[in-house]
């Protein structure tokens, strides 16, 4: 994936029928390792062509950002656009992906789940899965390290961030709003792995619950997931569906949760309608 500088060029005159990358205007990339050690992450950000808001551009963190941060930054450039048509103002898209050519890196296994599981060891093949459990870790990367270089950089609205993860990184999206629900204005699991060590989750939702009598939130969480998922033996569809309705039947002010299932398609097919459908919740022309 190559990025443009935010800077215009003049390119050199080409031949004619020459080839050359095609790039993603406005966006830029750089490589960043957290303080503490451990691998890098590729960091890609678009800004919008279009000014600011007095109160700063909505942002996005997307997660598997080598997979889709070219199909997020079209969607928020076409469709911010017109926002009186769309529903959706410009905004920073930030992704968050791995130094490779690869659409995935095994590194994903370690930072999206929050703790290694006894259930889940080996991929269907029958090889060992990479490392996993260092999801804590990985949200202390991004909210001490990686927010205030992009809130130095960029003109953001602190008060609408947005993460957006889909299947494990579904599953990080829903850790970290039932561990530190401070931590975003706006959640967007697609296709959450909640088969994941479902016990940790348990946990993890029975202690967000409990606190939310005495330690008030602000947070609108959207799951989306695909209709013929349903086959999966994971169950996921259900698990997640449950969620939403547990979260629903607290009626807490501050919290908002709508699931969606989005019919004839799969764990796959299912992303570009969440992409498009997540930037109504997060980039809508709401005032705050």
């Amino acid at each position: 994936m190559t990025f443009q500088s935010k800077k215009p060029q003049l390119d050199a005159p080409k031949q004619e029928n020459a080839r050359s990358v095609v790039k993603i205007p406005r966006a830029e990339q750089w490589s960043m390792s957290p303080s503490t050690g451990g691998h890098a992450y590729q960091i890609m950000v678009y800004e919008p062509a279009e000014e600011a808001p007095a109160s700063g551009y909505p942002v996005i963190y997307v997660l598997d950002a080598n997979a889709v941060f070219g199909t997020m930054v079209e969607a928020v450039r076409l469709q911010g656009r017109r926002p009186e048509k769309t529903g959706v103002i410009p905004a920073i898209i930030v992704g968050i992906g791995y130094p490779t050519e690869a659409t995935f890196s095994p590194h994903r296994y370690a930072d999206y789940t929050p703790e290694a599981t006894t259930e889940y060891t080996n991929q269907p093949d029958g090889t060992p899965l990479p490392p996993q459990g260092g999801a804590d870790r990985f949200l202390q990367f991004i909210e001490d390290e990686l927010k205030p270089r992009i809130e130095s950089q960029y003109r953001i609205n602190r008060s609408r961030q947005a993460i957006f993860g889909h299947s494990l990184g579904g599953l990080f999206v829903l850790h970290t709003l039932l561990t530190k629900p401070e931590a975003f204005r706006y959640y967007i699991a697609g296709s959450p792995s909640l088969h994941w060590n479902q016990k940790l989750m348990q946990t993890e939702e029975e202690a967000f619950i409990a606190r939310l009598d005495s330690d008030p939130i602000q947070a609108e969480v959207w799951i989306g997931i695909g209709e013929q998922e349903k086959i999966h033996p994971a169950g996921n569809n259900g698990r997640a569906l449950g969620l939403t309705e547990r979260l629903s039947s607290l009626h807490h002010p501050g919290l908002t949760i709508q699931f969606t299932e989005f019919e004839g398609e799969n764990h796959v097919s299912v992303l570009p309608f969440l992409i498009s459908r997540s930037l109504r919740l997060a980039c809508s022309p709401e005032t705050i």
